[in-house]
């Protein structure tokens, strides 16, 4: 038997005894988790803001020691530290081989750890949890990159990343604004942005002061909002918010890029017509982080982006329930000296 984190219902957490999985095919791993730590998806299921109901197992970001591996694994071994992306994918089929991993083939529509959406695939704050396909679906740490530094890169942290690599990858140089407000991607945008080589960033959030601070340490410009006389060719809303959302898109200036990393449970107006003289592009979704892993973790090893200061407390395993039930805004939760 063993231990998984499981969301009961707003404000309420438990650990719950389960079977221990076990390798169905050869090309699975069983994994556990040493650091793990929550989406800012997970803190507005916990406070109640989403639509999802308990029981269910929680979690979707973690590093782990792999623990066994099918006969057909031939990359992964025991004692190993892997990055878990939060989807599950076979990393063969025509989506996977075409970069949209989030939208695997060969799983029910919407698979992942940490919510019940395709099917109970576990959590990532659990003891232990099943990967198919492992070879594919999992990520080595490299040399230098500690588990702690690594934990949000299976969602959040990649998330981040993407949000800004592609903008700048247009647009050397640009100038990127983000809207922040849901503790840790806007802030992760930061610095992405910056190592990325944006001109400069602007970071607008009137709900995290924790946040706000954190990007002023990594050298945002700080605004109480959008500067109306500003265009960006790249913008970014991590807010969670409506206004945040048309704030982005409205500072967003000719041929520029918006991404929302947000995710919205009701439609929202937008204002399609600006966004259209201007010939904005504006995307979201699911993120596809599993190619863009080995990217987050180049910039981690080589000392550009650090991601320590932005986790909000250390706890342990035994102590999950409760500190995530808190609503803390990014713990770190950690086992055996990791």
């Amino acid at each position: 038997m063993i231990r998984r984190l499981e969301f009961v219902k707003p404000g309420t957490l438990r650990h719950v005894e389960v079977p221990a999985p076990e390798l169905r095919e050869d090309g699975d791993a069983i994994v556990r988790p040493v650091a793990s730590t929550t989406c800012d998806l997970d803190r507005a299921v916990i406070a109640g803001l989403t639509p999802f109901e308990g029981p269910f197992a929680l979690g979707h970001e973690a590093v782990a020691e792999v623990l066994e591996v099918g006969d057909g694994v031939r990359g992964l071994h025991p004692g190993q530290l892997v990055v878990v992306p939060w989807h599950i994918c076979c990393g063969t089929c025509a989506a996977c081989a075409d970069g949209r991993t989030a939208n695997c083939e060969r799983v029910p529509r919407h698979a992942m750890y940490g919510l019940p959406l395709g099917g109970d695939f576990g959590g990532l704050f659990s003891d232990a949890v099943r990967v198919p396909w492992a070879d594919h679906a999992l990520v080595p740490l490299p040399t230098g990159v500690s588990a702690r530094a690594a934990a949000s890169a299976s969602d959040n942290l990649t998330d981040a990343y993407r949000s800004v690599a592609s903008g700048l990858r247009a647009a050397p140089g640009a100038e990127v604004l983000v809207m922040g407000g849901t503790g840790s991607i806007g802030v992760y945008a930061v610095a992405f942005a910056k190592a990325l080589g944006a001109a400069a960033v602007v970071y607008v959030d009137p709900y995290e002061p924790a946040a706000v601070e954190l990007a002023r340490g990594l050298g945002a410009e700080i605004l109480e909002e959008p500067p109306r006389a500003r265009d960006f060719r790249v913008t970014v809303d991590a807010s969670g918010r409506p206004a945040g959302l048309r704030a982005a898109l409205a500072a967003t200036g000719p041929s520029g890029h918006c991404h929302s990393v947000g995710i919205y449970f009701a439609d929202v107006a937008l204002p399609l017509f600006p966004m259209y003289m201007n010939g904005v592009t504006f995307s979201t979704g699911r993120p596809d982080v599993l190619p863009s892993i080995p990217d987050v973790l180049d910039l981690l090893a080589a000392g550009k982006v650090d991601p320590a200061p932005v986790f909000s407390d250390i706890v342990g395993y035994d102590d999950a329930p409760a500190a995530l039930a808190a609503g803390l805004r990014k713990p770190l939760v950690v086992r055996d000296g990791h």
